[in-house]
């Protein structure tokens, strides 16, 4: 068994979904100053694996999770912080807090896009701050220069998944949490389909601004899954966690993408 092969049969022993169950993996972030080190050694060894155990360094101070509305960056950043025990800080529920709690949807109507992009520059400036963090980005932070210079503080990692898999996901859920999909007519699939394209079309080469890309459609395939849909949280978190890792390798010199 190769190296990889070995480090992905340990992390898929060690995250658990069902741990999930019992009581929260992670801890919440509040904005302040940390004087945490910037580095964290974590040892994985599951009971499968007891005399080989892999020791995986980290060695920024935090890891931001960019990409589309619907792509997992809560639940994988969540299963992401369990592993490293980091923090978990969503961005986008830390700028509702800022609002008197809020929700995105209200912000946009109450005060307006261009007043949530500021209050989520503010809230990114802040967390850059910090350590020991994975943070979930709201989905259109990636348009600002500005925010890039705080999420590179970090290493950022893409969640690169197809436009149809997200429209599916989100037509499912309905659209009233997602202001940017209120405008469309037609039925749900579609209205999201239509938006979300033309959403991609529009930040694609932003994304692509992140120092790890996670293609679900390239983790199907190595994992023999028939699609995406296929795929759980946690084989995406442990291909994250691979890519991060091979990205800190090579010192920051290249694109780790899977």
């Amino acid at each position: 068994m190769d190296v990889k092969a070995a480090q992905r049969l340990q992390l898929s022993a060690v995250v658990q979904p069902e741990r999930f169950g019992r009581r929260p993996p992670f801890s919440t972030c509040r904005l302040g100053v940390s004087r945490e080190p910037q580095s964290l050694r974590v040892f994985v060894s599951p009971m499968m694996m007891r005399r080989r155990t892999t020791a995986l360094e980290v060695s920024s101070s935090y890891d931001n999770i960019s990409g589309m509305m619907g792509s997992g960056k809560t639940t994988v950043g969540k299963i992401m912080s369990q592993v490293l025990g980091y923090s978990f800080c969503d961005s986008d529920a830390l700028v509702e807090e800022e609002v008197g709690g809020n929700s995105v949807a209200d912000i946009f109507e109450q005060h307006g896009e261009t007043f949530f992009r500021n209050k989520e520059t503010e809230v990114l400036h802040k967390l850059s701050l910090l350590h020991r963090l994975v943070i979930s980005t709201g989905g259109g932070a990636v348009m600002r220069p500005i925010n890039w210079k705080y999420m590179h503080k970090g290493v950022s990692v893409w969640l690169d998944v197809p436009v149809e898999a997200l429209a599916q996901r989100i037509a499912a859920v309905g659209t009233n949490s997602r202001p940017l999909l209120n405008y469309e007519a037609g039925d749900p699939y579609t209205r999201a389909f239509m938006r979300l394209s033309a959403i991609f079309e529009e930040r694609g080469e932003a994304y692509a601004n992140a120092n790890a890309r996670v293609s679900l459609k390239k983790i199907a395939i190595k994992l023999s899954k028939r699609d995406v849909s296929e795929l759980s949280p946690t084989d995406i978190a442990i291909e994250a966690l691979e890519q991060i890792d091979n990205f800190l390798k090579g010192e920051g010199g290249g694109y780790a993408e899977c």
